[in-house]
Formats: C-alpha cells, structure tokens, sequence
C-alpha cells in the first residue's frame, strides 16, 4: 500500500477478537492503512501467533493479548495491556462475540448471562475505560448482527445481547461525544466464517451465507472490514451512533 493510503498511520486500534473471521479482517484492513493493532483473543494460542505475524507483515506494531471478556478483570486487563504497548488507544473495535443457539423457552439463566455480558456489557466496560486513553477523534465501533431487529431461528439470547449493544451503541455516541469520540455500529449480514458453525445445519445458515445478495455475490469479512475502516477516517466525523448494515441488501428481501 502506498504512503498517500494509510490513512491511520501513527493510530492504534484495539480489535476484540482479532485473530480469526471478520475480527481478523478488520485488523488487517486497519493494519493495511497504517495502525497498530493490539487484539485480544480466548482460545486459539496458534491462530494468535499467526495473525500477529501476518499483522506485523504489514510493517506495523501487532500485540496479542490473551483474554476472557466474560471476566471483568481481564477486560481491564487488556486495555492497561494496550496502553502499556503503545500509550493510548485511537480506535476501539467491539467485535468478539458469543452465545448459544436457543429459542427463548429452552435457554437458562447462565447461558443468558454469558451471552450477555460478552456482547453487550463487555463493549461497554471496555469503551468505558479505553475512552481515558483516547485522544479527540478517537473512534469506538460496535459489530452488530441483524438478528437484534430480525427474529432468526434459535437466535434469542445473541439476538438480545446485539439490541442491547446497538442501544449501548447510541447512549455512548452522546456519553463520549464531550471526549471528541466518535460511537458507531456495523451490522454485519450473513458472513461466511466459523462462526456461522454454531448454527444447526437444518437452519441452512451457511447455504444463506453463501448464496448471493441482491448486490449479486455474497458478503465477504472484507466487506464488512472496509466500512469499519471508513467510520474510522475524518469524513465520517459526523455519523454519531448509527448502525451501519452491510448485507448486500439481503435484509430487504423475504426468502
């Protein structure tokens, strides 16, 4: 990428789940304009080590950082890890994500809490305390799903935890708008990535992933990568806690 293109040169992003599917798309894209990346990741020791390296091939700073965002602590953690690394946090990306596959009826109590507070209070605890390290003009962008205004099958608990994050989406956008930060969400379509391993086959989740959108090809984790990105860059200033839906207009059309 030529020098006239990265346009994030000197900024460090901060990516939750940033070794593998849209996480890692978005971190590479971000690294490709110029910003060093620090993300955290759970499980996964290899695929981490394999997206650091692959980030720092981009001749930026890449930090991986092991941590459990259902755990308080190690949410606080990750951004003392990040400020530690690199002084401050220009961009905070709320992608990891989690859950169980259930209807409303079948789910318990623990599954509810734990798909919860990984999608929609871990965001905010880590915008909260990242936006003391944020300079004026940072960004925070929260990945959505259309399932937190669509009724998709078995979807309820991360159907919730995605209405309650594009809500803490908007309160934030007006709570950090006196630090000079900027609070937005995308909402990703039907992507193909392992995440969508999840779903039963009968729902026939990954043939909708797969299939192409009225745009005519389906959506790819870059897609979704490069509008994260654009909420990222200057001219997108004065979009403040909107939710931005990359789906190829796939959402418009009953199936």
């Amino acid at each position: 990428m030529n020098t006239e293109q990265k346009t994030l040169d000197g900024r460090v992003a901060l990516v939750t789940g940033g070794s593998r599917g849209i996480g890692k798309a978005i971190s590479l894209e971000l690294a490709r304009r110029g910003a060093n990346i620090c993300f955290n990741y759970l499980r996964s020791h290899a695929a981490a080590r394999a997206a650091e390296e692959e980030l720092g091939a981009h001749g930026v700073a890449a930090l991986r950082h092991r941590a459990n965002l259902a755990d308080d602590v190690a949410i606080e953690g990750l951004v003392d890890a990040a400020v530690e690394q690199f002084g401050k946090i220009d961009i905070l990306v709320n992608n990891a994500a989690s859950g169980v596959m259930r209807s409303s009826v079948d789910i318990s109590e623990k599954h509810w809490d734990w798909t919860l507070g990984i999608n929609a209070k871990a965001p905010w605890r880590l915008a909260a305390l990242a936006s003391d390290h944020m300079p004026e003009g940072s960004r925070v962008i929260n990945i959505s799903s259309p399932g937190s205004s669509r009724v998709l099958p078995q979807y309820f608990p991360v159907g919730v935890s995605k209405a309650a994050l594009e809500a803490v989406t908007r309160y934030m956008a007006i709570d950090l708008a006196p630090k000079g930060i900027v609070v937005n969400g995308v909402s990703a379509g039907f992507v193909e990535t392992d995440a969508l391993d999840a779903f039963p086959d009968e729902l026939e989740i990954k043939d909708m992933a797969l299939r192409p959108t009225p745009a005519g090809r389906p959506i790819t984790p870059n897609d979704v990568a490069k509008v994260v990105a654009m909420l990222c860059s200057p001219d997108a200033e004065m979009i403040r806690g909107q939710v931005i839906v990359v789906d190829g207009g796939e959402m418009l059309v009953h199936r």
